[in-house]
């Protein structure tokens, strides 16, 4: 039993010794102004731009395929099924109903 005691010792005590003589590398170097300043130019320069070219690359597809007329409403079975009313207004509009785009059962209400 001593001896088992005297070994975990010496085990636990070793690493002790060990990791506390291992100083941190963030302890040991202060300076992380290089790496700060080199990721805030990649994200000014190189993020914002892709962004803005995304913005204006989705704004400009959305102008060519933007059409006034809508298609014609053809009554499909499966389509519009109602099997409960929804649960504010008169139960057959959306919640977010617009009536120019969005057809009911029955076809456009405009």
């Amino acid at each position: 039993m001593a001896a088992m005691r005297l070994l975990a010792k010496r085990c636990f005590s070793s690493t002790k010794s060990v990791f506390a003589e291992i100083p941190s590398a963030s302890a040991v170097s202060g300076d992380h102004g290089a790496g700060v300043k080199l990721w805030r130019n990649i994200s000014i320069f190189c993020g914002v731009p892709s962004i803005a070219l995304c913005t204006a690359n989705a704004w400009l597809a959305h102008q060519a395929h933007h059409h006034d007329e809508r298609p014609e409403f053809i009554k499909y079975d499966y389509l519009a099924v109602r099997n409960k009313k929804f649960p504010w207004g008169d139960g057959n509009h959306s919640l977010f109903h617009n009536p120019h785009t969005n057809a009911l059962p029955e076809g456009y209400e405009v």
